[in-house]
């Protein structure tokens, strides 16, 4: 747990369960930092040291890797989620908050790539599950007859954008990934986190 100290030298006192939900909730952030950043195989003990904790805590709150990169993807996820369901959300709508995760996050990346076997291991059959619901979020919005309709298509597609999102900035990173969008004619609406 964080130690904060006082004015006087005395160590404050156990906050115990409002502690407990900080130290989680600045392990997701951190997390979600250094996941950006490095990707899923990045150290937790950067994450704990940018969360401010100890190891030990980071280990209280997620048993491993996997509980971890969880927690931050299933957010990522419930955004593109809600991004669907948004009242008159269109494909394109859906797709500029998936492309915005896209650029935010290589972690998120590896996430739609989870079919393969290395990414698999990494982060346990919890990512093949959330990857599986971007798609059906995705597949829910396309029209009858869409050139993305095919079996594997949509999610090559995904993968081909995912390829070309590169650079040393979020600004370059958008930029690619608006080209890519556009080289393989797919409308694509504003590239945003999901403000709902």
């Amino acid at each position: 747990m964080t130690q904060h100290s006082v004015p006087d030298g005395r160590r404050p006192a156990n906050d115990g369960p409002k502690a407990a939900a900080r130290n989680r909730a600045a392990l997701i952030t951190a997390a979600r930092e250094i996941y950006a950043e490095h990707g899923l195989d990045a150290a937790l003990s950067a994450i704990a040291r940018r969360a401010g904790v100890g190891q030990g805590v980071l280990y209280r709150h997620f048993p491993d890797r996997a509980a971890l990169a969880a927690a931050v993807l299933e957010e990522n996820v419930r955004q593109v989620e809600q991004a669907s369901a948004a009242e008159n959300a269109t494909l394109a709508d859906v797709l500029g908050v998936l492309t915005w995760h896209l650029t935010e996050s290589a972690a998120f990346i590896g996430l739609l790539h989870a079919d393969s076997a290395g990414n698999r291991s990494r982060i346990g059959a919890h990512a093949l599950a959330l990857s599986e619901r971007v798609e059906r979020v995705l597949r829910g919005h396309l029209p009858d007859g869409h050139r993305l309709g095919a079996a594997d298509d949509l999610m090559l597609t995904i993968a081909m954008v995912s390829g070309a999102i590169t650079g040393p900035t979020r600004a370059e990173r958008g930029r690619r990934a608006s080209a890519a969008w556009r080289l393989l004619g797919v409308e694509v609406g504003p590239v945003r986190p999901f403000e709902g």
